[in-house]
């Protein structure tokens, strides 16, 4: 099952068409977006009731699929080929950080560069379906609603400016949180632990790896995270990142004006923005 937000509006996806969900419903769920993840086992049951039908929908109108989660996770230094390529050893617990849910936008269209070093990120993104707390590792894929593409895009000299790293601020720039195109239910993938990961840049590739190279995979993150507080309905985490990013690069390699990064991930699709400077 593929859902997403086109225009605005909670929808199903098959093939090219998008069948809004109000609609197909009967209103016994809502359009909007965000809503249904706290009616996800309800919902889920329903949607797989959906055959067919719908209309045939542009792509640059879908916006984020989860578009305002109460509470947005992510995770540093989470691919060994990572850790190393920013010389730091591998951490022997998560490292946690936020991106605040203004920085959020949609899987296509322009992102706005700020003044600075700005960097990509490839990462699979989890959509917490139910309330989670003290989750064991062995059941952290009951509590997951679907899996989405996201990239962390980060301005570097602030992130790495003063004493202690201010990853939250420098990767929440307005845009600077594309999610999309759509969430995928685990069930449709082969396997949701090992999915091929990659990015380009003006074509180039910059980042190819496989989730499975995750330090912390996905059980071991819900049940990490759980122990501390709820994770709560339609919350998302960003799991990481592989190596290939600008700054590890030789010489570093940062965005500039008309850049355009394509962002895929295996079973779920691809992501696509160009990076402008803001005209004064």
């Amino acid at each position: 099952m593929r859902l997403a937000n086109l225009d605005g509006r909670l929808v199903l996806i098959a093939e090219d068409r998008a069948v809004d969900v109000e609609g197909a419903s009967g209103e016994r769920f809502s359009a909007d977006p965000q809503a249904v993840y706290d009616s996800w086992g309800e919902f889920s049951t329903w949607a797989q009731g959906i055959t067919g039908g719908g209309a045939r929908f542009d792509p640059a109108d879908l916006g984020p699929p989860v578009p305002r989660p109460r509470q947005v996770f992510a995770i540093a230094l989470n691919y060994r080929s990572h850790a190393d390529e920013a010389n730091f050893r591998p951490p022997d617990e998560p490292s946690v950080f936020t991106k605040f849910v203004s920085s959020l936008t949609g899987p296509y269209g322009d992102v706005r560069l700020v003044d600075g070093n700005v960097d990509w990120e490839a990462e699979l993104v989890i959509v917490v379906g139910k309330t989670a707390r003290n989750v064991p590792e062995s059941s952290a894929w009951d509590y997951v609603a679907g899996i989405t593409i996201g990239q962390d895009v980060s301005e570097r000299l602030s992130q790495l400016a003063g004493e202690a790293p201010q990853f939250s601020l420098a990767k929440s720039h307005p845009g600077f949180s594309p999610t999309g195109p759509w969430v995928v239910t685990p069930d449709s993938v082969p396997d949701p632990d090992d999915l091929l990961i990659a990015c380009t840049v003006n074509g180039e590739e910059v980042q190819k790896a496989r989730t499975s190279d995750l330090i912390f995979p996905v059980p071991a993150l819900f049940a990490r995270l759980s122990a501390r507080l709820p994770l709560l309905p339609g919350d998302l985490i960003f799991t990481g990142t592989p190596s290939g990013v600008g700054l590890g690069r030789s010489p570093q390699w940062f965005l500039s004006d008309g850049d355009e990064v394509v962002t895929t991930v295996e079973g779920i699709g691809h992501m696509a923005h160009r990076f402008v400077r803001e005209r004064r």
